[in-house]
């Protein structure tokens, strides 16, 4: 039996999904696995029952990644579950900002009494005009889960669609319009398109990566749209960029002091993955990770341990080894294993920064001993029994 615990709620579409073999608990303390979406983790006690975390969602800032990986606990987030939700919300900023539908809107609400509203319309709409989106030029920064469906999906509007991406996946390749050009130099995008849209996660290189001397290579009258962390963009430099007429519109996702109410900016409350369906997606997923988890020692979209999968377990026994990712780690636990008389039918070893994770399937019982000696090592960080065969 294994025990989870929701620091938030859960869609039960997701919660739905656990085996009678995984029960809810509303003591922490109680829990092999945690289920999130925003709750902050950083300043949380973990329970030493914690074997593993996941966050319904993309983003892991509210989450201790490296307090986890020292402790041996996986941290799993669903990417693509919010995908389309996002890519919707991205082409609805698009709009937003090549029409004045809010100024028209407000219009109408404003005179909502005037009874002649339907004949004054017809002269107040002039300053509402606004451009189409077909036949625009779109830059597309990162090919992700949801940088593909934006690219895509513009091409089927009428864009030509410029898409960057140095470290794009085998999968995320595969999965692009061949209509999409592939640019390898970020200053094309600056220089070329109407609309530049940003999917990277922010790590310290991605940090403002839209500045002011990327701003300053833009054509004039360009749209940018960031639906991914507001930490990607200086909004300063983007405001600059507004006063001069270098940026018609700045959109974004991220409600701050710094755009919040200021002119030529659009900005949302982070309704990317509002959707029922995305929050449906995400649990889904989520419950699948920490199943495969639990029950197999399989890792899938894990964020401070490397994928790794063997499959169900055929063999008597199986155990996972979470260590520090250093050379001769691999010799000291096979040797565990082989001085205790234990066969290793099958096993895979990966590695992920500083951290590697070793699934194996042994032809012999795993008893509390061997548990034991694979845990004196100095660079175990945890220990995953999946099956004893006792």
């Amino acid at each position: 039996m294994f025990n989870y615990h929701c620091l938030n709620p859960i869609s039960n579409k997701g919660i739905h999904n656990f085996k009678t073999n995984f029960k809810e608990t509303k003591d922490i303390n109680e829990a092999d696995a945690i289920l999130v979406r925003s709750a902050k983790m950083h300043d949380m006690e973990l329970p030493k029952s914690l074997k593993c975390i996941a966050r319904a969602g993309a983003g892991v800032n509210n989450i201790p990644l490296d307090e986890c990986a020292k402790r041996g606990i996986v941290v799993f987030n669903t990417p693509g579950a919010n995908a389309n939700g996002v890519k919707e919300l991205v082409f609805a900023g698009m709009l937003l900002a090549s029409r004045d539908i809010i100024g028209g809107a407000k219009w109408v609400q404003e005179n909502a009494s005037d009874p002649d509203i339907a004949k004054n319309m017809e002269k107040a709409k002039k300053e509402f005009a606004g451009t189409e989106i077909a036949g625009k030029k779109l830059g597309v920064i990162g090919l992700g889960a949801i940088g593909v469906k934006v690219a895509n999906a513009a091409t089927h509007l009428g864009m030509e669609v410029y898409g960057y991406d140095p470290y794009i996946s085998v999968n995320a390749a595969w999965n692009l319009s061949r209509s999409v050009r592939h640019i390898n130099d970020l200053s094309e995008i600056y220089r070329e398109c109407d609309f530049i849209t940003v999917h990277v996660p922010l790590l310290d290189s991605t940090k403002e990566m839209i500045n002011r001397s990327a701003i300053e290579q833009m054509k004039r009258g360009v749209v940018i749209l960031n639906f991914a962390r507001d930490l990607l963009v200086d909004e300063k430099a983007v405001l600059d960029g507004i006063a001069s007429g270098r940026v018609r519109h700045y959109v974004s996702d991220f409600a701050n002091p710094t755009t919040a109410g200021k002119d030529g900016v659009i900005v949302l409350p982070h309704l990317g993955a509002s959707t029922e369906e995305a929050e449906d997606n995400c649990a889904v997923m989520a419950v699948d990770e920490v199943m495969d988890y639990l029950e197999n020692g399989n890792i899938h979209h894990s964020v401070n341990y490397p994928d790794c999968d063997l499959g169900v377990c055929q063999t008597v026994s199986r155990v996972g080894f979470l260590h520090v990712n250093s050379k001769g780690v691999i010799g000291k636990y096979t040797s565990v294993i082989g001085d205790a008389g234990i066969n290793i039918a099958d096993m895979n070893n990966k590695s992920k920064g500083d951290w590697a994770y070793a699934l194996l399937d042994l032809d012999g019982p795993l008893t509390q001993e061997v548990i034991d000696n694979l845990l004196a090592i100095e660079e175990c960080r945890g220990v995953h029994v999946v099956k004893t065969g006792l």
